[in-house]
């Protein structure tokens, strides 16, 4: 006789998690108003984790996690810290390089000024980072599925 596996039991987490992920089906319009209530009054009423699962089943629960706006937002401020960690190293890379040209000017007499270069180059690349993410402009991920290039394209 095979074993019937226990039914978990609900805590309140598992029922602020299905009510979150209904919140978010509401926003992004594939509940109504009265089927979101009627399933959240269902949540918050579960004993035991199918039957959360049952009020979510149907809702594309993946694509409700990827458009969270909380996601975005985390990503956005993830971004921006890597442009301020970016512009960190830019301005200790700077101060090395003009105390290096400094120590040989002084010491060596050649006052050519060769810390423009290294300063330029980087500065373009701090641009290059710090200009999409201020403005919104980084590239859209890929949208190409598996057997959308025609074969005219690929030659």
């Amino acid at each position: 006789m095979p074993a019937i596996a226990p039914v978990v039991r609900a805590g309140d987490p598992d029922r602020e998690k299905t009510a979150n992920l209904l919140g978010q089906a509401l926003a992004q319009g594939y509940l109504a108003m009265p089927e979101y209530e009627a399933r959240l009054q269902a949540a918050f009423t579960a004993a035991t984790r199918p039957e959360l699962h049952e009020l979510t089943a149907d809702l594309p629960v993946e694509r409700l996690r990827r458009n969270d706006p909380r996601r975005r937002q985390a990503r956005r401020q993830l971004a921006r810290r890597s442009v301020q960690v970016h512009l960190a190293s830019y301005l200790a890379m700077v101060a090395i390089v003009l105390t290096v040209w400094l120590a040989v000017g002084l010491t060596a007499g050649a006052w050519y000024f060769w810390p423009v270069w290294p300063i330029l180059g980087a500065g373009i690349g701090l641009l290059g980072h710090a200009l999409p993410v201020r403005y919104g402009l980084a590239p859209a991920p890929c949208q190409r599925r598996q057997g959308s290039i025609s074969p005219a394209r690929i030659a």
